[in-house]
């Protein structure tokens, strides 16, 4: 295509942020960008002063910045962004206390509610007090399993004012999922709600809550919030107490912010879990925050007034993202259940009763929504909309096309990219930018991103490694439970020295924007959620008749792939056959225990496994066959012969 799909207007480009911060960096720090290509040559030329100039532009609020902006500048990992800092994130996010809207929340069409930055700011405080009466102290871990609720956002906020590190993960986990994460962080508190809607349903978690504080020796506490019930009956949960009990005693007053260093822990993010139990992902305060300030303020270019909306669960990065929003003064938009309950159209629904300024979701829900015949252009007014962004696995061309076409004409489009891992993004927005079809518009400013081929040398205009070849403020501070830092270089510095190498499969554009491919590890990615294959195994082969299994994702529809299939492929006990009541058990033991994405399109018995000398499963091998594509290092392999079980697969055919 030689013409952009869309082009900013002058008067845009004029008020956007992007625009305001180039002539800030040229009055205060003597730099000429003309053009965002000139300005993030810069932010990586100069990265100590880009970053300076960030937390000047954006009024990071701190005791003190320090004297220094990074130290041991070339060890990646290992260099250390604003050491002698002190701050407090929930501090940054609070700094708003009048009485417009700060969070909105919709519960698909039974629950809505609102609250003030005021109000934000008392419940907060009083739940602030209630914690540390309770003895929470810094360093602490406080977990949410909640939905996407006003009080997950205030237990966060209450939580990281003490300094204490929040985790959390959605109520659709089952109790398995949920252990084999909070486990491992041994939380003193944990928040949850009664239960949540979905598609019109009511799913009581009571019983399942009971289970998990039964098998998480550390709580002292488990408050719950109701949300399906005013009153829910917790009597049997260990230690449980109702949240407006617990803060019943204490009355709003200033919020005593423990200021703390740059990198002191704030969240605990979790893998997919495609290697064994999840990684827990510790990332520190100011590096989250300064980097959410430059994505939201510079890429998103939200204003204080913006109502930001993304669709997303607790357990997903994208709910720690929209929550840093309140930084930049904006308000938060909440939803929490089907993104199409009723009569499809209740995110658009939402969309023009609030006002949204900007639209967040994933691929997914764009490709389903042009499936649904969906045309918001036509049904709803959204005169305030100006941004729709969209991650979780890469949107297609098509994808682009629909939403110029049915959702609105004059609106930027920014397919986003990061992960888990950097809390943040590598690939972003551009307000001053054209949107060229199929593209993600920029790298992100301070990451300095290339595409390696297999040979570690960058390119341009072909497919390759997405890699980071410098530092950026927030690389995890480590994993949990990995004191010498081992785990941590294998998962991202081990393939290309002193580069972090994120698992995409990307390619560079003449544009200066990125073209994803997908994942280049066995990380499945159906409906754009990446989940780990280690959760299904663990789950599957508990069963009695599964000896083992091997779960890989099926581009599909093979022809035109729009989306992957989860397939699994089990080997059962001698003499025993797959048959529909089988199926049926594995499907539900997965369910039930893990969550509805990771439950199989497709479960195939077969004979044997390939492993490789050491006796790891080889996922990327089986997949490269199912899709008809050549194997690498088969020599590798004990049992290069059982490849040939999965080719030519009829029950993949349908």
């Amino acid at each position: 295509m030689n013409r952009p799909l869309w082009q900013p207007s002058v008067e845009r480009i004029a008020a956007a942020n992007l625009t305001a911060f180039m002539h800030y960096v040229g009055e205060h720090y003597g730099v000429a960008t003309g053009d965002y290509a000139q300005l993030y040559a810069w932010s990586n030329d100069d990265s100590e002063r880009f970053w300076h100039a960030v937390w000047s532009f954006c009024g990071v609020i701190a005791a003190t910045r320090g004297d220094v902006v990074l130290a041991n500048r070339d060890k990646m990992p290992g260099a250390r962004w604003f050491p002698g800092a002190r701050l407090n994130f929930a501090e940054n996010l609070l700094r708003r206390r009048d009485r417009a809207t700060a969070i909105v929340f919709w519960g698909e069409n039974r629950v809505k509610s609102r609250v003030t930055y005021a109000e934000l700011h008392a419940e907060v405080s009083r739940l602030a007090q209630a914690l540390r009466a309770a003895g929470v102290v810094a360093g602490d871990r406080v977990a949410g399993y909640m939905p996407n609720l006003p009080g997950a956002v205030i237990a966060m906020l209450a939580t990281t004012s003490i300094g204490a590190v929040w985790s959390s993960c959605s109520p659709d986990f089952g109790v398995q999922g949920v252990l084999d994460r909070f486990g491992q962080i041994e939380p003193r508190i944990l928040f949850s709600a009664d239960g949540y809607f979905y598609n019109g349903k009511t799913i009581d978690t009571v019983a399942r809550l009971n289970e998990i504080a039964g098998n998480l020796p550390s709580l002292q506490k488990v408050i719950v919030v109701p949300y399906t019930k005013c009153n829910p009956v917790i009597d049997g949960i260990l230690n449980s107490v109702n949240v407006h009990d617990f803060m019943a005693p204490y009355r709003p007053r200033e919020i005593r912010f423990e200021r703390l260093p740059f990198n002191h822990p704030l969240y605990v993010m979790y893998s997919s879990g495609t290697t064994g139990a999840p990684k827990c992902i510790v990332h520190g305060a100011g590096g989250t925050l300064l980097q959410h300030l430059k994505e939201h303020v510079l890429h998103t270019d939200l204003k204080p007034g913006d109502r930001l909306f993304y669709f997303t669960t607790c357990g997903w990065m994208m709910w720690n993202w929209l929550a840093s929003a309140l930084a930049a003064r904006a308000t938060l938009l909440l939803y929490d259940g089907s993104p199409f309950a009723g009569n499809g159209n209740i995110l658009f629904d939402y969309a023009a009763a609030e006002k949204m300024t900007v639209f967040g979701t994933s691929a997914k829900y764009l490709d389903a929504a042009a499936k649904l015949g969906l045309e918001p252009r036509r049904t709803h007014r959204l005169p305030a909309l100006k941004s729709m962004l969209s991650t979780g696995s890469p949107l297609a061309p098509e994808s682009f096309d629909y939403v110029y076409r049915a959702v609105k004409k004059d609106m930027q489009l920014a397919s986003i990219s990061g992960g888990t891992d950097l809390i943040s993004c590598f690939a972003l927005g551009n307000p001053i930018a054209p949107v060229w079809r199929g593209e993600l518009q920029c790298r992100g400013l301070g990451m300095k991103v290339e595409v390696f081929n297999d040979e570690g040398r960058p390119v341009r205009g072909e497919k390759g490694e997405l890699v980071c070849t410098a530092p950026f403020p927030s690389m995890p501070i480590g994993f949990w439970n990995d004191p010498d830092g081992a785990k941590y270089r294998a998962a991202y510095f081990e393939r290309f020295p002193n580069a972090w190498c994120h698992g995409d499969y990307v390619e560079l554009t003449s544009h200066d924007g990125l073209i994803i491919y997908g994942r280049s590890d066995a990380v499945l990615n159906p409906g754009g959620v990446r989940i780990g294959t280690a959760e299904i195994y663990r789950q599957v082969e508990r069963l009695d008749e599964v000896v083992e299994s091997l779960a890989v994702g099926q581009d599909w529809p093979p022809e035109h792939p729009i989306d992957v299939r989860v397939v699994l492929f089990v080997r059962l006990r001698d003499g025993l056959t797959l048959d529909p009541a089988l199926i049926d058990k594995i499907k539900r033991r997965i369910r039930d225990n893990a969550t509805q994405r990771h439950v199989p399109a497709k479960v195939v018995q077969v004979a044997d496994i390939p492993r490789t000398r050491s006796g790891k499963i080889v996922e990327l091998a089986v997949r490269n066959v199912v899709h008809d594509r050549p194997v690498k290092n088969v020599e590798a392999l004990a049992n290069p012969e059982a490849l040939e079980l999965y080719r030519n697969l009829h029950e993949l055919t349908y």
